[in-house]
């Protein structure tokens, strides 16, 4: 189908700003490729069946809005934690703050580096999975971020990694325009835990990719910051082996526009997804979790737990879809999407999918929306819990089974520390 002279204008004037990444031929080609595919789809509009819930426009625009810095002199999350740690300041690797690259059980290269080479591992990955999650649904802004990525990182896991890589993304320029790709492979039998967080940019465009091979474990817990007028659009893309293990966990607090797109293939059997996430909004905030995952071979378990608290006219969207495709049996795949809407001004927008083509499968899915419980509210009261308090733990103990999907015990409690710091200011 044509596109519109608006979807194409909008398009070229997006390309028109950006430079070119250049690299290798292998590199070039695949940015030349997704280039064209963002040209024949065009950046998304308004009436996209998947963006009808989350304007597009502040995403697409040839200049990126401007975002105040937030100042806080809280620890950062994960600083009590032995981590390798890669920093980014407003898109771009900083060397002086970041540890030396080298850590037992993997490897670890700039992608400006792997870019360059004739020959590098990232060649049979690099917008390969960003491609295949392309279908069904069209994802433009992940095919402009593989054309156009400024800087990034690749990761070989070969064994168990010593300890987590952390990416750490600074927010330092009010204008700051950021566009990360980074590229994971975790070989068979290997394991590796990656942490993110931080702002990052005014505006982020990111892609992850994820490879994980046959019985291999990727663990990702990530923090998006705190900068309130920053506005970001994420995408995981995954590829799991037989007998593998994927787990991904994404608090968000605060943001004025935060898309977070996951993309996950099922294809060797015995497979573990699950995603969850965790948003508190307040204000004139919108936070959308768009998640496709598709089952492609036997006896393989997904998991999507997304809750969001919403105040004073905060949004929040969830989009996700289960597919079952032929021949997937004993396929076991579970959904919930719920908020909670502590005004009446605040709105829950959702769209729960299941579409499934094998006989011998277990999927379900809910979403529900509404506010505190208040016989549970009275119960607290009654007991000499002030409202204040008592609504917070009402709050905490509905995150509570998002937060659950978090594996390390440590980092869920202090995750749950900084979600009642958080209430407590906004109830303050």
């Amino acid at each position: 189908m044509a596109l519109t002279q608006s979807k194409l204008d909008a398009t070229e004037a997006r390309l028109a700003v950006l430079a070119p990444g250049g690299g290798a031929a292998w590199m070039q080609a695949a940015r030349d490729d997704a280039t064209s595919r963002l040209r024949a789809m065009g950046l998304p509009g308004a009436r996209d069946e998947y963006w009808k819930y989350t304007s597009p426009a502040s995403l697409i625009a040839p200049v990126a809005p401007k975002a105040a810095l937030f100042a806080s002199d809280n620890v950062p999350l994960f600083d009590q934690i032995d981590r390798l740690k890669i920093v980014f300041v407003d898109g771009v690797f900083d060397a002086d703050a970041s540890d030396d690259l080298t850590l037992a059980g993997i490897e670890i290269d700039r992608l400006e580096a792997a870019a360059a080479a004739d020959i590098h591992w990232a060649k049979d990955l690099y917008g390969v999975l960003e491609t295949r999650g392309q279908s069904p649904v069209q994802r433009p802004l992940a095919a402009l971020n593989t054309g156009f990525a400024t800087d990034g990182i690749t990761i070989r896991v070969t064994g168990k990694a010593a300890k987590p890589v952390s990416l750490i993304y600074q927010h330092k320029s009010e204008s700051s325009d950021a566009i990360l790709h980074h590229v994971i492979r975790v070989e068979e039998g290997a394991e590796l835990t990656l942490l993110e967080n931080g702002p990052a940019a005014a505006r982020f465009n990111k892609v992850l990719e994820v490879d994980v091979a046959d019985r291999a474990r990727f663990n990702h817990i990530r923090a998006q910051g705190r900068d309130h007028e920053r506005q970001a659009v994420t995408h995981i893309f995954a590829r799991l082996g037989t007998e593998s293990q994927f787990k991904s966990f994404t608090l968000t607090v605060n943001g004025k526009l935060t898309r977070n797109e996951a993309v996950i293939e099922l294809t060797g059997d015995d497979a573990s997804a699950h995603v969850a996430g965790a948003a508190v909004g307040d204000g004139d905030f919108h936070h959308d979790d768009t998640v496709f995952i598709t089952h492609d071979a036997l006896n393989c378990e997904s998991r999507q737990v997304f809750k969001k608290v919403l105040r004073n006219g905060a949004t929040g969207v969830f989009q996700g879809k289960i597919l079952v495709k032929d021949g997937a049996q004993k396929t076991d795949g579970y959904q919930i999407s719920q908020s909670l809407l502590l005004d009446g001004d605040s709105q829950f927008l959702a769209k729960p999918e299941l579409e499934i083509y094998a006989d011998d499968v277990i999927c379900s899915h809910g979403s529900t929306s509404g506010a505190i419980d208040e016989e549970a509210l009275f119960y607290l009261r009654s007991r000499g819990v002030p409202e204040g308090p008592a609504t917070d733990l009402l709050v905490l103990a509905f995150l509570a089974e998002a937060i659950d999907e978090i594996a390390d015990p440590t980092i869920a409690d202090d995750i749950l520390a900084r979600l009642e710091g958080w209430l407590i200011r906004r109830r303050g």
